[in-house]
Order: structure tokens, then sequence, then C-alpha cells
């Protein structure tokens, strides 16, 4: 809360962007533009903004205002309809000017963490000490400063983990050289935490390890995520009620799963002959490990992490299905996959590149049906859920 002083030097800077005011105590509109507009700090002040009610808009003199405590109650709940969103964090209090010129009602609104905030669907910001709706240049600023601000899933400590619950040899025997120059690695005195920390796997201010961190090098990482692995059912004929012929659970740090999974491909995929002419024979495999192998890669990659399912790799008589929880992400949607691609889990993204599990990014779907088309296999059918995300691969006949 402001003092009395500060309110009375806010009011008098009447250039100020930090500020609005009005005499006007019914108009919802009005404050909610302005709180919109604040709660954007497009000038990225990282201050706080202030509506004063009860104060001339051009001079900034007190009106003589009394502020009931149903005013206050009805500006606490400008957050709450619904109409700004995201909601920002506001205050709202009065300040009785010692004068004796009235009371003053303040909002005072906090810049927010995920920009643009929106009320009714338009994005308000301050340019100067005017307030206007914002252009796609400046709309574009806000979403950049969204995406810099807003750490996905991967990125966020998992409060109660520590370094004792990471295989640290997993990270400086096996990782960091994949990652990091030899020479880096010889002149690098820094504290393992540091270390884990430049590549975003700890979090020094909560010295926490990231879920990535986790993930990638945990000595028990179904202490902390129990569904973050890959289900394998191998059905004996089309359907899930079907008699089960095998079964088989990949679970442990990512580099393990990777390099399982990979291995077990292999004998799925087993290549046959076929003869392509009277005197010639093409090797041929009910699905090519490419494809599988992709799908499976995409499917670890991008699966929610938070979600209390595992990644399910079916496969039936005629199909495999390989489907992971959480729907497309980001920017991805039906009408532009896979052109347009969105990480879920970026930092994740980076290490399955280091570790080889991925070639490309953005390239695994293409990569994927062009061996399927070079196998002479039906092309992948997607599955777009609102709560995952799914691939049927159809048997080559």
């Amino acid at each position: 809360m402001i003092t009395e002083s500060q309110l009375l030097a806010l009011l008098g800077d009447v250039e100020s962007f930090r500020v609005e005011r009005t005499v006007s105590i019914s108009d919802t509109t009005k404050f909610s533009q302005a709180v919109c507009a604040f709660a954007n700090d497009l000038a990225a002040s990282h201050l706080p903004g202030y509506v004063l009610i009860g104060a001339d808009d051009k001079t900034g003199r007190p009106a003589g205002l009394k502020v009931t405590d149903e005013l206050l109650r009805n500006l606490a709940g400008l957050t709450s309809d619904g109409n700004i969103l995201p909601a920002p964090a506001i205050t709202v209090y009065r300040v009785s000017l010692s004068s004796g010129a009235g009371d003053i009602a303040v909002i005072e609104v906090q810049p927010s963490d995920l920009p643009p905030v929106r009320f009714k669907g338009q994005t308000w910001i301050r340019r100067g000490p005017r307030k206007g709706i914002a252009n796609e240049t400046e709309e574009s600023i806000l979403i950049e400063r969204r995406t810099a601000a807003a750490r996905t899933f991967d990125a966020q400590p998992c409060i109660g983990a520590s370094l004792s619950d990471l295989a640290l040899d997993l990270f400086t025997n096996t990782y960091r050289p994949l990652a990091i120059d030899a020479e880096t690695i010889a002149e690098n005195h820094r504290p393992i935490e540091q270390q884990l920390a430049s590549l975003r796997f700890f979090d020094l201010r909560r010295n926490y390890p990231t879920y990535a961190g986790l993930v990638l090098f945990a000595k028990d990482l179904a202490n902390w995520l129990p569904n973050a692995f890959v289900e394998y059912v191998r059905f004996d004929g089309p359907r899930m009620a079907d008699e089960v012929s095998a079964e088989k659970r990949f679970q442990g740090d990512l580099l393990s799963v990777v390099r399982d999974l990979a291995s077990y491909v292999k004998l799925i995929a087993d290549s046959r002959p076929v003869r392509s002419s009277a005197l010639q024979e093409t090797m041929v495999a009910d699905y090519p490990e490419t494809a599988i192998r992709e799908f499976l890669m995409n499917a670890v990659l991008h699966r929610s992490y938070e979600a209390p399912q595992p990644v399910r790799f079916y496969q039936y008589s005629d199909r495999i299905e390989i489907q992971n929880p959480g729907p497309l992400y980001g920017l991805a949607r039906p009408e532009n996959f896979p052109t347009q691609t969105s990480y879920r889990n970026p930092v994740l993204a980076e290490a399955m590149k280091t570790l080889g599990a991925v070639n490309r990014f953005g390239r695994g779907v293409e990569r994927a049906q062009t061996a399927l088309k070079r196998n002479g296999s039906p092309p992948a059918e997607f599955i777009f859920g609102e709560m995952h995300f799914g691939v049927t691969l159809r048997i080559r006949k």
C-alpha cells in the first residue's frame, strides 16, 4: 500500500504512465481497461500501476469523495468476473487525505507474468500517460515476454527432491561429455549444482533439481513421476479384449528408456525378403523400424509428464498404436500438423537431441512417413484427442 505522501506525488504527476485518475465511481469498463493496461506493463517497468478513483483526471486534484466499503468490494471484484484474463494481481484500498479533501480509492495493479492480459478480448496498454488497444507489434512484444517468463513443466523445480536423488555419474560421465566440449569440461571447476543449472537441470534459487534433471538422471524416477514410463502390450488379435502374448515396461532415466526402446523396436521391425521381380528380392518389414522409432521418440518427448498415464505402445495383429498423454501443444493444431511444432518439454527436447534420440527438430513425422512409403506401408494415421495424441501404423500387406 502506498502512503499519503506517495499518493499525493502520484496525483500531481499528470504525465505519469503509471497512473490513471478518474472522478467516476461506476465506470467499471474504464477501470477494467486501466487494470488491463497496467498489468501488461508494455514499458517493462516492473513497477505497479495505480487507478486513483476520486481525483480529476486532468489536474489530479481530489474531488472530495467518500470511499465506502461497498465501492471497495466492487473494485476488488473487477478481476473475478472473467472479463480480464489472465487475472492479474490487484490490491484495493482507501487512502483518507489528512487535509480533509476526501478519500481516494486505490487499485494497485502488479505487472503480469503472463501477458498479454486482455479485457473482453482486447489487449489494453499504456502509451505514456494514455491508454489504448495494442497493435500487432505491441502485442507480439507482450507474447514474447510471456514466452520468456512462463517456464515449462520440465524446467520447473521438483519441490522436495535433492541432489542426492540424482545419479550424478550419469550426468558427469555420459551426458556432460555429449553436451559440453572437452576443453570446457577440463577448465570447469564450478560446483556440480552450477554445472547442472547451466543446462537447466537444477534450480539454484530454490535448490531443487528440475523435472528435466529428474527425468534424465533420477536414481528412482518413479518416486517423483510414477507414470513416466512406456507400456508395451502385444495382443494376439485386433482388439484389446484379445489374449495378451507379451508385456513390457520401459522405465528409468531417459537415456535407458531411449536405448531400450530402440533395441526392442529392432525386434518388432525384423525385415523379411519379398520377391520384387523374377530375379530380385526386396527386404521389407511389417513396420519399418524408422517409423516406429520416430513416433516413439515423439511420444516420449511430447508427452505431458504431469498426466497420470504412461505412453502406450500397443501392438495388435493388424496395427501398432502409440499414444502419449497430452494433446498437441502450443501453436500446433490438427490443421497445421506436422508443419507447426511447439515443444511442451523444450529442455528435454534439447537433451534428446544431445543424446542422439532425435536427429533434427520437427522432422520426425516426415522421416517416419517417408520410411512407411518406402516400405510399401500405408501412411500413418493420427488421433488428435482432447487429452492425448496418438498415431496408428497399419501392417504392410
